[in-house]
């Protein structure tokens, strides 16, 4: 009499797949074609392939900005398309972040089997449009666990949105009469948001070399390395 086969195989992820962050790492594991799923209070979100023009190229010129900052600044951490553990609800994997490292007072960290946990300070990503889950579900999930800021750029409106943490609450942050937007985390984060709209990134870097050049953050430097 043949034995009976007892093994089990995982499900595949789905799009709204209700999971736990634990069953939600298991099958994510056991897909490694798969480049991005995220778990977003709960649901499974798996994304589409990547265009150029409407994600890919917009994504490069982010990644560009806050690289350039991140080398300029000791203690911070910048990462791209990393996994983030924020709690049992909510595991995303966002465009870009950047993140203090916890010996200067950050409130994430790098874990054993390299994930981030914890909330990174800020956060960015490409949504295709307002109606994006990134200004939904996603945007309360970062609120609630306190990412300090978050960015979101829709690419069909053209339109980018910066938030601040504010008693509980995410509140827009207005481009001055320059149209720049500071950053109240970082100092010296600083983006010209209509020179990004435009694809200008010489522009871009160019005022964020002023921001550089600031004395606000020449003082988050100095502040940074007597604490490391």
């Amino acid at each position: 009499m043949s034995a009976i086969s007892t093994t089990f195989k995982l499900p595949p992820l789905e799009s709204g797949d209700r999971l736990t962050r634990h069953e939600f790492e298991r099958r994510y594991q056991t897909m490694p074609h798969v480049k991005k799923a995220e778990l977003i209070e709960g649901v499974v979100y798996l994304a589409s392939p990547v265009r150029v023009k409407s994600h890919g190229r917009p994504h490069a010129k982010i990644i560009t900005w806050l690289g350039t900052y991140c080398v300029a600044t000791p203690g911070v951490d910048m990462a791209d398309n990393a996994t983030v553990r924020l709690d049992v609800d909510n595991e995303p994997q966002p465009d870009a972040l950047l993140r203090l490292e916890p010996e200067v007072g950050g409130k994430s960290r790098i874990s054993d089997d390299d994930y981030v946990e914890g909330a990174p300070e800020l956060i960015v990503e490409i949504a295709a449009s307002s109606a994006s889950y990134d200004l939904t579900d996603k945007l309360n999930a970062y609120r609630r666990n306190g990412v300090q800021e978050y960015i979101v750029w829709q690419m069909y409106e053209n339109r980018l949105n910066w938030f601040k943490l504010e008693e509980g609450r995410y509140v827009s942050l207005e481009p001055d009469t320059t149209g720049v937007i500071r950053s109240y985390i970082f100092p010296g984060l600083w983006l010209a948001v209509p020179a990004l709209q435009e694809g200008n990134m010489v522009e871009v870097l160019a005022v964020l070399h002023q921001g550089l050049q600031t004395q606000e953050h020449q003082a988050f430097v100095e502040s940074i390395n007597s604490n490391r």
